[in-house]
């Protein structure tokens, strides 16, 4: 697996613990949100790097108020169609203000890259072998959208206001 973030392929420091896995002293963690409910103190406690990962059922609300004490937060693609993770991650960004790490695991695919970025994903862990290449062209694809998303990107519509109001 190949983790993009900023357009490269980089290490990942996190270590992705089973339920029933030890939790290690020191280093960051990621952990399931069963996980997280049963064990939060203990977790919080460690004072070291937090993540939670969400499957594609787990709504932002069930993790939005903790969103504030966690620096990753992992949604799961189990397949293509599933488009459940790209709510929330919008939901995380916009309603909960989760300004940390927010990485797209499970069946990440190029055509899906640049909407992901768009929502708020800014890592995402690839089986593809050239994934930065992949994530360039991706992010390449549209220059124009229609939609405001958590990204800079001006719409279409707000550009056309520019345009004729200097006219």
């Amino acid at each position: 697996m190949s983790l993009i973030k900023n357009g490269r392929v980089v290490d990942d420091p996190w270590i992705a613990l089973d339920d029933e896995a030890p939790l290690p002293a020191t280093g960051p963690v990621i952990v399931s949100l069963t996980r997280l409910r049963a064990q939060r103190d203990a977790l919080v406690s460690r004072r070291a790097p937090l993540g939670v990962r969400l499957k594609s059922s787990e709504l932002a609300v069930e993790v939005g108020a903790d969103a504030a004490a966690l620096e990753l937060i992992a949604i799961e693609f189990p397949t293509f169609r599933d488009g459940r993770g790209y709510s929330t991650a919008r939901l995380l960004r916009e309603r909960w203000g989760f300004a940390g790490e927010l990485r797209a695991v499970g069946n990440v695919l190029r055509d899906q890259l640049l909407f992901m970025h768009r929502c708020g994903f800014d890592a995402f862990e690839m089986a593809d072998q050239n994934a930065s290449e992949t994530w360039r062209k991706a992010m390449g694809e549209f220059t124009a959208f229609y939609q405001d998303a958590t990204d800079d990107r001006v719409p279409v519509t707000r550009l056309r206001h520019r345009r004729r109001a200097a006219e």
